[in-house]
């Protein structure tokens, strides 16, 4: 237990006794009163209140201007702050990691950051009223008005409701904002990671999409829908109407409101903007074309065609040329092009596919087009600090492809801060001559990361199975033994040589549970791997079949793949015993 004076403490690296206890109950009054923000140590560690609340105006941003952080309380404003004196004191870019669960409110405060860092990095210069305003008469519009205005834009199409958060971010960005020597914005680049593409053709229940489609469909532009031959309700719209449409305390008209403002800020044409809108509508069209087989034929063929003319109208293409490319597509086999011919499952595979492709693209092209916006030519870059916002960790009913990404990446940033706050801490002590034990906290998850992104990890062999694939279900047991393997070898093998170490008396134990020469037969060097590799690329001329080249080779130059004979000079003993090799 602290002592009283140490209630609701705004640094917790001060509490006297510093355990999980006293940590949640500091939290807990703090929260309590509304204090969302906490420091601990070097770090901010921020309460989502689900709320608005008045602490981020211009006025609040003003009163932490300029001051050291142990003379105001604690805020993301402070945190700022100092990361934009550093900056210009130290000459050295900075960056600002937010880090949290999915739902923990890191894109509600990485729009805070950045809304800090252009109100101070604004231009001090002193405009009169004429200057200010633009030839019509309108505010003029600021570089640090367009940096906050990519919010609403890249929310509406890279943003969804998940169980978790109403607005959570399906995509990773990191945000440099640029500074000259003075510490005027000088210009700002948005990079985006693992936009999950699949939420376009598939939504979990109690989730939605991504916020664009149900803004194009609300009522602040009615004349919109016939430009876009959206003509059914929501729910009707297959690829976009699988669970939730609406979201509690969110209205998609003003929403898109916002998002169409945001694009002329950011000096979108309308041209542009209609087209943005258009590709939506395809995506939506697409997803209730209707395809069916033809009797006695492993053929598919459309049933209707009305969604179809509708897409490629959005497209600007023909219509029966779509149709085509999803039912005969041309392929290349050797030097010539070929149609080949596709039945109903690989058809409606085909459509989400390109569904994912195109809504893949057109954020890809969204970025690019802000950055091109922000990218003030002829304006010195001196200095840059990086925000990093990305999904946070995440786990599903259902867990997707994009899933097992989201929390490696969040693995690999928790481990590099474990690393430098637990391992390289405690070395520093030791080079110190600082009297100290060294203290493993149990965080080092170094080798399932390793497990995924090592050489011949589960990365690589996904690659394989990309270019491999009509070997599938070899690819999924051998991922399968793979890790199998990586736990029997953790288990049973290196926990017994840990007891050899600590002089545990303990006999080993060989479980018999190594697979390694069959993995080995697959992967290594000259395994199979290699052998249809090769067969594939450079086919020789020859008599021997690959069969014929795997017994050669490979099936009998290893017990574990021999057939068990009697030993020699004997017969095969009656009593009945069992000895596993390849094949049988």
């Amino acid at each position: 237990m602290n002592p009283p004076k140490f209630e609701k403490t705004e640094d917790m690296s001060n509490l006297t006794f510093l355990n999980d206890a006293s940590v949640l109950h500091n939290l807990r009054a703090r929260y309590s009163a509304m204090l969302i923000y906490t420091y601990s140590g070097l770090f901010c560690v921020v309460i989502n209140p689900y709320k608005r609340l008045p602490i981020y105006t211009d006025s609040v941003a003003h009163m932490f201007m300029g001051k050291r952080k142990s003379e105001m309380p604690p805020h993301l404003f402070a945190v700022s702050d100092e990361a934009y004196r550093s900056m210009l004191q130290n000459h050295e870019n900075q960056s600002m990691l937010i880090t949290g669960e999915s739902g923990a409110g890191k894109t509600e405060n990485t729009k805070k950051v950045i809304s800090y860092f252009a109100f101070v990095g604004a231009s001090q210069q002193a405009e009169s009223a004429d200057t200010a305003k633009s030839a019509d008469g309108k505010k003029k519009v600021t570089l640090e008005d367009q940096i906050v205005q990519t919010n609403p834009v890249l929310e509406a199409f890279g943003n969804a409701r998940t169980v978790r958060n109403n607005n959570s971010s399906r995509f990773g960005k990191f945000i440099r904002i640029h500074f000259s020597k003075h510490g005027r914005v000088a210009s700002c680049d948005i990079e985006h990671y693992l936009l999950e593409k699949s939420r376009v053709i598939r939504q979990a229940p109690g989730e939605r999409c991504y916020h664009i489609f149900y803004q194009m469909t609300s009522d602040y532009k009615p004349e919109l829908k016939p430009m876009l031959l959206l003509d059914r309700p929501m729910r009707e719209y297959w690829f976009v109407a699988q669970a939730e449409l609406t979201v509690d305390g969110m209205d998609d008209a003003e929403e898109f409101k916002l998002t169409d403002e945001a694009f002329d800020i950011l000096h979108f044409t309308a041209e542009e903007k209609l087209n943005c809108y258009k590709l939506m509508s395809a995506h939506m069209h697409i997803g209730n074309m209707k395809f069916k087989q033809r009797p006695r034929e492993e053929q598919a063929e459309p049933d209707e065609t009305d969604e179809a003319e509708k897409a490629a109208e959005m497209y600007g293409v023909a219509a029966d040329e779509l149709l085509k490319a999803f039912t005969h597509p041309r392929v290349k086999v050797g030097t010539e092009w070929v149609n080949k011919g596709q039945n109903v499952d690989q058809v409606n595979w085909a459509v989400g596919a390109m569904g994912k492709a195109i809504y893949g693209r057109v954020f890809n092209w969204l970025v690019k087009k802000c950055n091109n916006t922000l990218d003030q030519k002829g304006v010195a870059r001196d200095y840059f600090i990086g925000v990093l916002d990305i999904a946070g960790f995440e786990i599903f009913d259902f867990n997707s492809f994009e899933q097992l990404w989201i929390n490696f990446v969040n693995e690999k940033l928790q481990q590099f801060f474990n690393h430098h706050m637990f391992v390289l801490e405690q070395e520093e002590y030791t080079r110190e001559g600082i009297n100290w034990t060294f203290i493993d906290f149990g965080l080092d998850l170094e080798a399932c990361i390793e497990l995924i992104e090592k050489p011949m990890g589960i990365i690589a062999m996904l690659d394989e199975e990309c270019i491999f694939n009509s070997f599938e279900q070899l690819w999924i047991n051998f991922v399968n033994e793979k890790l199998q393997q990586f736990f029997n070898h953790h288990m049973f093998v290196l926990e017994q040589e840990e007891y050899t170490r600590e002089g545990i008396n303990w006999t080993f134990i060989d479980f018999g549970l190594d697979l390694e020469a069959c993995i080995e037969l697959i992967e290594k060097p000259m395994g199979i791997i290699a052998m249809l590799d090769e067969e594939c690329i450079v086919p020789k001329a020859t008599d021997m079949t690959l069969a014929q080249k795997l017994n050669e080779q490979h099936l009998g130059k290893h017990p574990n793949f021999e057939k068990p004979k009697p030993p020699k000079g004997k017969q095969a003993e009656a009593h009945f015993a069992m000895r596993h090799y390849a094949g049988l």
